[in-house]
């Protein structure tokens, strides 16, 4: 056979295709330009195209082996119609080399107090705070009388009412106040008539879900406490932590409930505790451009204007005026002095 029909007859092989190395569920295809036809070939004819359209060529994939660990391999989801690498398959996967030195604890991520470039002060906020403020002297929300900041004020050791406020703070999320109020009230009975550290500690999990089972999340909450209380014993001396960074450290705790954990527990007032009454009355208001998607990104625009001494009301203030006022679905617009005013953009035109 002479060169030429030896190397045409090479090129009529089609795709070859073996298991990659590196990952089972990935296969390798190889070819050598299968548009060839045989009849070409065996003639000794200059080749030629088949007609049967060329399927494209597989793209392989690369998989680094000092970058796969055998973790990684359980974690990855195979493609469909594939099956999981079996264990010995995986096992011949080169793991990086690991470091002998322990590891020392991961630190928690600093919360974030300030903004590299200050929001600006909306134009007018003043006349509309004002106006907020004016309202909410006369209403009575729900806040007002079973709020968090409540639960202290049914204890007598310092301790206890710092740990009871942060308790209703870690069970408000995700729950209106009232269930709230009435699951600090079940949990201090289950607890012997206080709630403390130790109580929370020596509690049976079974006695403290039962008096928390009305609050969003009750059984993750559950968990929350009983790690919480550990925590303040074994790193705080069964009080409750003075920063927000701390508070933040504790399982179930962000920087909203650390802020006014901070604010009612400690007279500390270091920051805005954010809520979706206070995320979501001043995005109404247009207080952010451009409007906020989270609770902190409000937080940090309104501490680079807001002054520091309405840091701590505003919380309290807006979250009732949110309760009773403007409220998420059906604002009571008509009830509203910011409407008559045209200070609100989001304002709707209906009576009372």
């Amino acid at each position: 056979m002479s060169a030429i029909r030896r190397s045409q007859t090479t090129r009529i092989t089609r795709l070859s295709s073996r298991a990659s190395p590196y990952h089972a569920s990935v296969t390798l295809f190889e070819a050598k330009d299968p548009g060839i036809t045989a009849d070409a070939a065996n003639n000794g004819e200059a080749p030629t195209r088949s007609s049967t359209p060329r399927r494209p060529r597989a793209r392989r994939v690369k998989v680094e082996e000092d970058m796969v660990d055998i973790e990684d391999m359980v974690a990855m989801k195979p493609e469909a119609d594939t099956d999981p690498p079996s264990l010995a398959e995986s096992s011949k996967v080169k793991k990086p080399r690991r470091s002998t030195q322990p590891k020392s604890p991961r630190k928690p991520k600093a919360i974030q107090q300030s903004l590299d470039k200050p929001h600006p002060a909306p134009e007018n906020w003043r006349e509309t705070y004002d106006a907020i403020k004016e309202m909410r002297s006369k209403i009575v929300a729900p806040v007002d009388t079973m709020g968090c900041d409540q639960a202290q004020y049914k204890e007598t050791e310092p301790k206890n009412k710092r740990f009871a406020t942060l308790v209703s703070l870690m069970l408000s999320s995700q729950t209106k106040d009232e269930v709230t109020d009435a699951a600090v009230s079940n949990l201090r009975e289950a607890l012997g008539g206080s709630l403390s550290v130790d109580g929370l500690i020596n509690s049976d999990e079974q006695a403290i879900s039962n008096a928390i089972c009305k609050v969003g999340f009750w059984r993750r909450k559950t968990q929350y406490l009983k790690q919480t209380a550990q925590m303040l014993k074994d790193n705080f001396d069964s009080d409750v932590p003075k920063t927000v960074d701390e508070l933040c450290s504790l399982p179930g705790v962000g920087p909203k409930m650390a802020f006014l954990t901070l604010h009612s527990a400690w007279n500390l007032n270091v920051g805005i505790g954010v809520d979706v009454h206070v995320h979501r009355i001043t995005n109404r208001l247009g207080w952010h451009k451009p409007p906020t998607n989270t609770p902190e990104e409000t937080r940090l625009n309104l501490q680079s204007w807001l002054p520091t001494e309405l840091h701590r009301e505003i919380n309290h203030m807006l979250v009732g005026f949110g309760q009773v006022v403007c409220l998420p679905v059906g604002p009571r617009c008509g009830d509203c002095t910011l409407r008559t005013q045209q200070a609100c953009p989001s304002a709707r035109n209906v009576g009372r």
